[in-house]
């Protein structure tokens, strides 16, 4: 696997250097996931990103009623998990593998350690992160919008 390549597509990490991917590249940790593994659950408290490798995953939400409902499909160069690096609260959705899958981890304390390196690339990256999830809320918003 190349890590850095990998890194390199992903939208999180637009604008940064080689050194900067290259520190990153060292500090993530491949994640293998068979077909329908649960990578994580609403609910569970989260302190790390995925960047799909290879694969694909989808994120569930249960409704009122208690049914499960896909709210994304994501695949490669896309990431999950943002959010609890953010705001350091509960998983909001599930996120289930649909294949297999490969994703490159990197937790709070991997980019705590990136912070230390590299100021201005942990700015590049948080945001990114916010253009990622800011797209994502515009996608949100014009789904409700076409609710009855």
């Amino acid at each position: 696997m190349d890590k850095l390549d990998i890194l390199r597509k992903s939208p999180l990490f637009e604008m940064l250097s080689q050194a900067e991917l290259e520190v990153l590249a060292e500090l993530s940790r491949p994640r293998r996931f068979t077909p329908d593994q649960v990578i994580f659950e609403a609910g569970d408290m989260g302190d790390s990103l995925h960047v799909i490798a290879s694969g694909e995953v989808e994120v569930v939400r249960r409704d009122g009623a208690g049914k499960e409902k896909r709210i994304a499909l994501l695949g490669t160069p896309e990431s999950f998990g943002e959010m609890a690096l953010i705001d350091r609260e509960a998983r909001s959705a599930t996120v289930r593998s649909l294949g297999e899958t490969t994703t490159l981890q990197l937790t709070a304390e991997n980019f705590t350690a990136f912070r230390k390196h590299s100021r201005d690339g942990f700015t590049f990256v948080i945001i990114n992160v916010a253009r990622v999830l800011s797209g994502r809320l515009r996608n949100a918003d014009d789904r409700l919008a076409e609710l009855p």
